[in-house]
């Protein structure tokens, strides 16, 4: 299955090598609906793909309607680079994600909608969209203070109030000659330490938000987020279903500035909260953390939390959303609303790389279409094609939707099974609609040398992948943070006989560990 080229491997040789030592550098050269083709002696190979671009092809490779619609759009000139000019495409775009949202969350608050190009930039710029709203509302929080200052100011100058020992006391100030001036003196240096501190954001525990310099950040993994820490601002980590520990964070975090005010003749002092969070990110369903599933309690409790401090929930929809769960939005399916949404992945129909960012219109600044642009993003091409996905999600009262939660009660069903013959080799199955992962059991303590050695260094998943790949032609990954977990995200075009495909490939690979062969594993 390895492809040969003539050139020396330029483009990431490293990768390219490590997916030689397990089977998996492989060339695809056509795809159709869930199959992807190889060469082997000029003759091509199907291979069934389970990884379905990481959520990205709800509708499954080069569906025949996307690819028709597309032809037309370049067989007409779709223009891509219009910048600066009016793009009545892209509002078609947020009037149909509207249209949706609203139907689903029973709300009629709009959305504004920011056009991207991966999953990774819709964070980024909800990212930057929540910090400049923070920003915004420290500036206005910081000029109320001011104008009480001087009134504070008057009311002293002309008798009408005195500084009180109480008040020098709150500001952490010793009285002197002037008591105002110690007292200004000492909110001025506390607030000041408050100001100074950088934003933090919370998210979970097994997160996944991107790999660039903000969203890596939330991106629990340390392996990627690490080497990077002191590039962007920092979060903390929720352990999932532990709303204590959300509270106890929340509290531990907490900041407030000191307003002065007058009430009886006197000068107090005033605790105003400051915003020292951010935004909270979370993926109703973990997609790289292991195919964790968010539960309604949980969501609630977050819900809760956030709304006491006014900190706003950015949902990350990018490989859940897009009808995968059997409903547009995963996190509706649990009743969590959010202020921002970010969606990508089967946006683009399998062809286009488009993304959003929504926020709700409450929140939203309309300074930030001055601050933060993207050259490729909310042109003609990826907005007609996002609208024809839209298009066909909805169509026939959303019979994808229907179609998305019929196959995935079909394809847990068979998990399930496999996992009910090999309970010592497979613990849980998890997930919702065609967003499913597998977990296998710990094989870190293996009686074979190749198996224990394979899982102790975390490559286990990948080498279960290999197997699949060569001895069953399907294809699938583990999730880049859980590497006992395989991940199944077939398309809506997925068929019993794929499905009975799957659990007999499934099958295979747990013989395979209960017999701890590690010869067959590795393809020896």
């Amino acid at each position: 299955m390895n492809s040969t080229a003539a050139e020396p491997e330029l483009a990431e040789p490293y990768l390219r090598e490590w997916l030689s030592t397990v089977g998996l550098d492989v060339e695809y050269v056509r795809a159709e609906g869930n199959t992807l083709y190889f060469l082997d002696d000029g003759r091509e190979v199907p291979v069934l793909d389970y990884a379905g671009g990481y959520g990205s092809l709800i509708f499954g490779h080069n569906n025949p309607e996307i690819v028709a619609h597309a032809k037309a759009l370049l067989d007409g000139g779709s223009p891509v680079h219009a910048q600066f000019s009016r793009h009545p495409y892209a509002n078609q775009v947020a009037t149909a994600l509207n249209r949706i949202i609203h139907r689903e969350l029973g709300t009629d608050e709009p959305y504004s909608v920011i056009f991207g190009n991966s999953g990774a930039e819709a964070n980024e710029a909800a990212i930057k969209h929540a910090e400049l709203d923070r920003v915004l509302r420290i500036q206005q929080l910081g000029e109320e203070l001011a104008a009480h200052v001087e009134q504070v100011r008057a009311a002293v100058a002309d008798g009408t109030a005195r500084v009180s020992g109480r008040a020098l006391a709150a500001a952490g100030a010793e009285a002197g000659e002037d008591p105002l001036e110690a007292l200004l003196a000492g909110v001025a240096r506390h607030n000041a330490e408050r100001l100074a501190r950088p934003p933090l954001f919370l998210a979970l525990e097994g997160s996944f938000h991107g790999k660039l310099v903000g969203s890596v950040q939330l991106t629990h993994n340390a392996g990627y987020r690490a080497p990077f820490g002191a590039l962007a601002a920092q979060a903390r980590f929720v352990p999932i279903g532990r709303p204590e520990e959300l509270k106890r964070i929340i509290e531990e975090e907490r900041a407030e500035l000191l307003d002065l005010v007058v009430t009886d003749g006197a000068v107090e002092v005033v605790p105003r909260a400051f915003p020292v969070f951010c935004a909270f990110l979370l993926e109703p369903i973990q997609g790289e953390g292991g195919i964790n599933v968010i539960t309604a309690e949980f969501g609630q409790a977050i819900q809760q939390a956030c709304a006491e401090i006014d900190l706003p929930i950015v949902i990350d929809e990018i490989q859940s959303g897009m009808g995968r769960t059997g409903a547009f939005l995963a996190s509706s399916l649990i009743g969590l609303r959010g202020d921002y949404y970010t969606l990508a992945k089967s946006l683009g129909g399998g062809i286009a790389k488009t993304s959003v960012m929504l926020v709700r219109r409450s929140r939203y600044r309309r300074e930030f279409e001055l601050v933060h642009s993207s050259t490729f993003a909310k042109d003609h091409f990826s907005c007609h094609i996002a609208l024809k996905v839209l298009e066909m999600l909805e169509a026939d009262d959303g019979r994808a939707y229907r179609t998305a939660g019929e196959l995935g009660e079909k394809l847990t069903a068979m998990l399930e099974a496999v996992r009910a013959d090999f309970p010592d080799v497979v613990k849980e199955i998890r997930g919702k609609g065609l967003m499913l992962g597998l977990e296998f059991h710990d094989q870190s303590e293996g009686s074979d040398e190749g198996i224990r050695e394979t899982a102790r260094a975390g490559f286990l998943g990948y080498a279960v992948a290999g197997y699949l790949l060569r001895e069953h032609r399907v294809r699938t990954f583990p999730t880049a943070s859980a590497a006992n977990t395989l991940r199944f995200e077939p398309s809506t075009l997925i068929s019993d006989a794929e499905i009975c495909q799957l659990g007999s490939a499934l099958r295979g690979v747990c013989s395979v560990l209960r017999l701890q062969d590690g010869k067959r594993l590795g393809g020896a």
